[in-house]
């Protein structure tokens, strides 16, 4: 039986890896043409990337895709990776500020007058009287109303910095 060298990585560890090397490719070959461009990819991979695009049979796909890892292996990962991240970070604040705006909407509806109050506290360009109207709408449950006080909600959030740290609830984080 053969010795295995310690310093040496499992196979696990190498199959786990590659995998990982083969998800990056994936996520490569998703960026558009001149976001590769910019990266100063090798031609062969760049190459690979774009011809995974238009391959839709499931084996030949996963082929492509171990071809695409074997290929990465000789290609840092990381400022990759890093290009990748600094795409998703603009979808990541959309949905952070979605549930702000989410968790402000549902609050108003359930607690009325004290959540106004904590709300006008931490946007002072708030127009209460408006607020008031919208929340009192959406509490008695007329048609639409929740999707007004919504947009309201929004409108105002992105008018202005808010005084806080903009959470719905004091200690608390939007679910």
């Amino acid at each position: 039986m053969k010795a295995r060298d310690e310093t040496a990585p499992s196979k696990t560890r190498r199959k786990r890896d590659a995998e990982a090397l083969q998800a990056l490719g994936e996520e490569l070959a998703a960026l558009p043409a001149q976001v590769l461009d910019g990266l100063g990819l090798p031609d062969r991979l760049r190459q690979a990337l774009a011809d995974l695009g238009p391959i839709r049979a499931h084996e030949a796909r996963r082929r492509q895709r171990q071809f695409i890892g074997r290929l990465m292996r000789d290609v840092d990962p990381e400022p990759l990776q890093a290009v990748i991240e600094a795409r998703r970070q603009p979808g990541r604040e959309a949905t952070r500020l979605f549930r702000e705006i989410e968790g402000w909407r549902d609050r108003l509806v359930a607690e009325g007058e004290p959540a106004e109050r904590a709300f006008a506290a931490r946007h002072p360009e708030t127009d209460l009287p408006a607020l008031a109207a919208a929340v009192r709408a959406a509490q008695e449950g007329r048609s639409g109303a929740a999707r007004k006080l919504f947009r309201l909600v929004k409108t105002i959030i992105e008018a202005g910095p808010a005084c806080g740290d903009g959470s719905p609830e004091p200690g608390r984080l939007v679910e």
